[in-house]
């Protein structure tokens, strides 16, 4: 993983200086805390060009999640054995609630297109950066070259062949160029920097409110965002697979580390039963089941669509 401090431009220095002020108090506590998770809480993992992902708060561990899918036992056993099984058992068959009682908060530094991505997940409570109250800082998101590709043919929410280098160079200096711009513009309408400062005193700016409305989906925006265990795993789910769009993806990656260090034995569960599983229809079940006993099967028999056939065919690594 990267040396959070590396990226320095993620943070203002009054953000990093009460990272440090948090990180140098120690509060005792009766709570259950993670020592792995411990290590990097309040550290900014760095994403993108600008962004970042950092863990504020948690409450819980594994042995939260046991303890909830025992409550009639009351602490539960304490063999790592055990509660590894249990926890198997539970992600293996969807019982969600014992791992809603976990809860974890992050601090966010994103794009605004990939939040208006994320906050698709509505099982999360949200504060975001106020644009309508403050400014926003001279910092948009420009891809790095092999991420700039042509739409995809076959799936028309995703990329296809990456750009030449010419076109590739050509579409940064746009975006470097309209961002700027934006920027020039937003501040000239607020009559007013960055930092405060007024650029024309005999004139009255803008609402920012309404200022705002000038820049890009690029620019960066910043929010709290907290979930418990169980909407988390989800999210990640769908957003740290192959299929997800890169931008929100690279972020989904940095929160499975930190979900690896909060909840090892869950983690590990995931890994098997989310991550790495995959989901068969009833029909995919009668094809496979026929495969299995040696009977040949097409997709005009299976009475499964075409992308529905080539999907089971690619998890089963058979050609269609």
């Amino acid at each position: 993983m990267a040396n959070p401090k590396n990226k320095k431009s993620s943070l203002t220095d009054a953000q990093r200086a009460e990272i440090d002020a948090l990180r140098g108090a120690t509060t005792p506590t009766r709570r259950a805390t993670v020592p792995a998770l411990e290590e990097i809480l309040y550290e900014p993992l760095p994403v993108l060009d600008h962004g970042f992902v950092r863990v504020i708060d948690y409450m819980g561990d594994d042995a939260a999640v046991v303890q909830a899918a025992r409550v009639s036992y009351g602490k539960g056993t304490k063999r790592v054995s055990e509660d590894r099984g249990l926890i198997n058992y539970l992600m293996r068959h969807r019982h969600s609630t014992p791992f809603e009682m976990c809860e974890i908060k992050y601090h966010v530094k994103l794009p605004i297109f990939v939040a208006r991505q994320w906050i698709r997940h509505r099982t999360a409570n949200v504060n975001e950066y106020s644009a309508r109250y403050s400014i926003l800082d001279n910092e948009f998101y420009l891809p790095a070259p092999e991420q700039l590709a042509v739409q995809s043919v076959a799936n028309r929410q995703g990329r296809g062949d990456v750009l030449d280098g010419k076109e590739a160079a050509r579409v940064l200096d746009l975006l470097r160029e309209d961002a700027l711009r934006s920027y020039a513009h937003y501040e000239e309408m607020m009559n007013e920097r960055s930092d405060g400062t007024v650029i024309d005193s005999a004139r009255s700016g803008l609402a920012r409110e309404l200022a705002r409305m000038n820049l890009t989906l690029g620019f960066y925006t910043q929010w709290y965002w907290k979930t418990d265990l169980h909407n988390l795993l989800h999210f990640l789910s769908l957003r740290a697979d192959a299929h997800a769009q890169y931008e929100i993806r690279v972020y989904a990656d940095a929160m499975l580390e930190t979900a690896k260090r909060w909840v090892p034995l869950t983690y590990e569960a995931f890994e098997d039963h989310g991550l790495g599983g995959v989901r068969i229809s009833a029909k995919g079940m009668v094809v496979v089941k026929k495969l299995i006993a040696g009977e040949a099967v097409t997709q005009e028999q299976s009475g499964m669509s075409k992308r529905e056939w080539s999907e089971l065919m690619a998890v089963l690594g058979r050609s269609t």
